[in-house]
């Protein structure tokens, strides 16, 4: 019988009553199952590894009826939502089903929409329900075996995006697909098969929103979360969140203390901050009082001194210089004659620094040109390594100091390419389909990490808030996997963020309200 929709959440509150809902599960409001299974599901949540273990029943999710447990919260506007999925057993039906879920209601025939992987064929869909009580569709992605799972709303589109970890997402759209102002919103296990009892674990669960229509770029900003990424294991956490917008760590010697900047509005805008990854205590950094500081700090390969890049109002018309001072804070001392110089690396002796620098070709130019320059840490003239008339960044010594690493335009999109210290011997690193920026090469040098936009970015900008990817190669060569998928970009690892054993990397992702 198809009741109406009064009804129906009556028949939904009574579900829920009979299964009773939990309490708040980890970052989940509620928890409960939906059409009664006959095996009771649960959710619980470990705060040491930031893993969610679901059990759960049911006969199906398909059809006109549903039955699954389910972990959610209320959701309201836009939102990204992703989560690794781990099975767990070799289950005993193909189509066992797990991923995020949105729907209307809690009834058992609500409309709805989910992301959805099979934990025995390997099935990836995009399952939906456009009406209470109608037949379930499906958008079939080309995609077997998929444990990365994203689903993102944006307004009536709801889309689908899988990877196996490792590898870059598929994706589909669904639109025109209503589910109300505050649809539920969460994780869900179905074991399809109403004897058997199925479990997964749900890893890297994170649950975005992004920046409010009308943000402005660089006038308005969300909140930044810390991440810590095991590059070998995958092993990921968040280990410090912020409704202010944070950037660019850098990690310490002592392998428990990064160093950021905040860029987010408030009065430690612009300010050197220390995190203790033991403590979590956030502590000043000093670094003067002449301006403000943005993401373009690191420190010697030693941890003795840090680089800095600071904008000061009233001089150089406010844009950046590279100064140098102690790791431990004090007085910053200029070492770029000219400005624009946005600073990236340190040569392994600390006797040279590279920069990025925005000069005029021709007095007479309207605009600056964009290379890479290195100079004497004592300051003196610059010395141009690149001139290609397209857009070079990110320059970065190797530890044994016998390359710098570095981002180009030259070859169309942004890719990454290596050249000598004096800027002979320039060779492209990446060729492929994405804008690779900021390459970072382990203290071990042995890898590279690098961030990479797809093409929905132009190949000289490093816009805020997108979907983006940290990937890792060999230092000789080779193909590129994703390590940490990612809502960022600019400020989220800008500058080299590598543990000093090689197997950690810090970076910041984004989220409004966190």
């Amino acid at each position: 019988m198809h009741l109406p929709r009064l009804t129906g959440l009556l028949v939904g509150f009574f579900v829920v009553s009979f299964h009773s809902a939990s309490a708040a599960v980890g970052r989940f409001a509620q928890a409960a199952d939906v059409g009664a299974p006959a095996i009771v599901g649960s959710t619980s949540y470990d705060p040491s590894v930031q893993h969610y273990r679901m059990s759960a029943g049911g006969t199906n999710m398909w059809g006109t009826t549903d039955q699954f447990h389910f972990a959610w919260n209320v959701m309201k506007g836009d939102f990204i939502v992703r989560a690794r999925v781990e099975w767990i057993g070799q289950g005993v039906d193909p189509h066992r089903k797990a991923g995020w879920i949105a729907r209307r209601s809690l009834d058992h025939d609500s409309a709805y929409v989910d992301a959805c992987v099979h934990g025995g064929d390997g099935l990836t869909s995009l399952q939906y329900r456009r009406e209470q009580g109608a037949e379930t569709e499906q958008i079939v992605l080309p995609l077997t075996g998929g444990d990365v799972v994203q689903l993102e709303r944006r307004g009536d589109s709801w889309t689908f995006s899988s990877a196996r970890y490792g590898e870059t997402f598929v994706s589909e759209t669904l639109t025109g697909l209503d589910l109300g102002e505050e649809p539920l919103v969460g994780l869900f296990l179905c074991s399809h098969n109403a004897e058997v009892k199925e479990e997964a674990i749900f890893k890297d669960v994170r649950i975005i929103r992004p920046p409010k229509a009308g943000y402005v770029p660089y006038r308005d900003f969300i909140g930044a979360h810390l991440e810590i990424l095991n590059v070998h294991t995958g092993k990921l956490e968040i280990v410090h969140s912020s409704p202010v917008q944070f950037e660019a760590p850098n990690w310490k010697p002592d392998g428990r203390t990064l160093i950021l900047n905040i860029s987010g509005q408030g009065p430690d805008r612009g300010k050197l901050k220390t995190f203790d990854l033991v403590t979590k205590e956030i502590a000043d950094l000093y670094t003067g009082t002449i301006g403000r500081n943005n993401n373009d700090h690191v420190l010697t390969f030693d941890g003795t001194m840090l680089g800095v890049s600071i904008h000061t109002p009233g001089e150089d018309e406010g844009r950046s210089v590279v100064y140098k001072l102690p790791s431990t804070g004090g007085e910053p001392v200029r070492v770029t004659p000219r400005s624009p110089s946005y600073f990236h690396g340190w040569s392994p002796d600390a006797q040279w620094l590279v920069y990025t620098g925005g000069r005029k070709e021709t007095p007479d130019a309207t605009s600056d040109k964009y290379d890479i320059y290195k100079i004497s840490a004592d300051g003196g003239e610059e010395i141009r390594l690149t001139r290609e008339g397209t857009l070079s960044d990110g320059p970065e010594f190797t530890p044994d100091g016998q390359w710098i690493y570095y981002n180009s335009t030259r070859s169309g999109l942004m890719q990454i390419w290596r050249m000598r210290p004096d800027g002979s011997d320039q060779r492209q690193v990446t060729d492929d389909a994405f804008n690779n920026w900021f390459p970072h090469v382990s203290p071990d040098g042995k890898w590279i990490v690098f961030l990479s936009y797809g093409q929905d970015v132009r190949p000289e900008e490093h816009p805020y808030y997108k979907h983006c990817y940290i990937r890792l190669m060999p230092i000789e060569g080779g193909p590129a996997r994703v390590v940490a998928y990612v809502f960022g970009g600019q400020g989220t690892i800008n500058v080299p963020s590598w543990s000093p054993d090689s197997t950690r990397i810090a970076f910041v992702s984004n989220s409004d309200g966190v």
